[in-house]
């Protein structure tokens, strides 16, 4: 009969949490679930945080959680927004959609820019073991896009 003290069986505990913790992390790294700060690709100064969720399906959403610097504004809307985001709060929008993986990259969604209310077609792929996200909105073909560069939040 093998019996355990108080003390070996939480350490065993424990020991199964970090490992499940380590596990759990070492594949959000590999995924872009999370929450990103957005970093804008022509002044490089930080402008939102944003969550990246998978819906259940391994399509994966994107919604604004909070703005930064001048951008942090709760009552800002997307007065640009042509389609059912008109006039919507940004903070809480949920700004790209239908990202599915293909490969090292997700593709097939879109983004929305709320500042011109413009939808773009939308990839991305990581880097730096996971820790940075590049996204890259464009029209028709992905040449003719811009990208930025996301940084993982803990």
């Amino acid at each position: 009969m093998i019996r355990f003290t108080a003390g070996a069986l939480s350490r065993g505990v424990l020991a199964c949490a970090l490992v499940a913790s380590a596990t759990l992390a070492a594949a959000q790294n590999n995924s872009p679930v999370g929450v990103w700060q957005t970093i804008d690709d022509h002044t490089g100064q930080a402008k939102a945080v944003v969550e990246i969720v998978e819906d259940g399906n391994g399509t994966l959403s994107g919604k604004i959680v909070k703005g930064l610097g001048e951008n942090d504004k709760p009552e800002r809307r997307c007065t640009a927004c042509t389609d059912a985001r008109k006039d919507q709060l940004i903070k809480g929008m949920t700004f790209i959609t239908g990202m599915k993986q293909d490969g090292d990259e997700w593709q097939g969604g879109q983004i929305l820019d709320p500042e011109s209310g413009k939808l773009y077609k939308c990839k991305m792929h990581l880097e730096e073991g996971g820790q940075k996200l590049v996204v890259r909105g464009f029209i028709g073909v992905s040449l003719l896009g811009r990208s930025q560069t996301w940084i993982r939040q803990q």
